[in-house]
């Protein structure tokens, strides 16, 4: 009999554990809502590159979260990445002229959404698009940019002619007295 008890002890203590895990690995996800969705609305921006973000990665402005990355595709005739992001309503006054840039917490840490307000009156509204946005910082395009000027410098300098060892030395001048 008490093995038994111990076996139904030991399975809701893993029980507890697997539900543990589970919630862990949505809190570090983050997949909770923003705001009460009600009021959402959602926005676009267009970007060349936008690296590694991700759909449910955070929009933020000031450092706090405000909403969320829900969609991302291409656009077919510019070829430039759409994001939607959904802002949460109680944001309901961010100025239209307002800059979207992705930028990374950290120096390899998750890529983010950032806005910087505008001076505009308008304000942006369900369906309107961020005209003003800064691409992602991709980390491998400058290390492959500052390996190839290292590789054409030293190209560079390889290839210009050394002094030819043959050549006579230029004779001095004589010296007056």
């Amino acid at each position: 009999m008490q093995s038994r008890t111990l076996e139904i002890l030991v399975g809701f203590f893993v029980c507890l554990g697997v539900a543990a895990i589970f919630l862990l690995t949505f809190r570090v996800a983050s997949l909770d809502t923003v705001g009460t969705g009600s009021n959402n609305y959602r926005i676009t921006a267009k970007f060349d590159t936008i690296g590694g973000l991700a759909i449910g990665a955070s929009v933020r402005m000031a450092g706090v979260k405000i909403g969320r990355v829900k969609g991302i595709s291409i656009d077919p005739t510019s070829f430039q990445a759409v994001t939607t992001l959904e802002i949460d309503g109680r944001q309901s006054n961010i100025p239209e002229d307002s800059t979207a840039k992705i930028l990374t917490s950290g120096l390899l840490g998750e890529q983010y959404v950032g806005l910087e307000p505008g001076g505009d009156d308008k304000t942006l509204r369900n369906g309107d698009e961020i005209k003003f946005t800064q691409s992602a910082f991709v980390l491998e395009n400058l290390i492959g940019q500052f390996l190839t000027s290292m590789t054409q410098k030293d190209n560079n300098q390889g290839s210009s002619q050394p002094q030819n060892a043959a050549q006579p030395a230029p004779t001095p001048a004589p010296k007056s007295k």
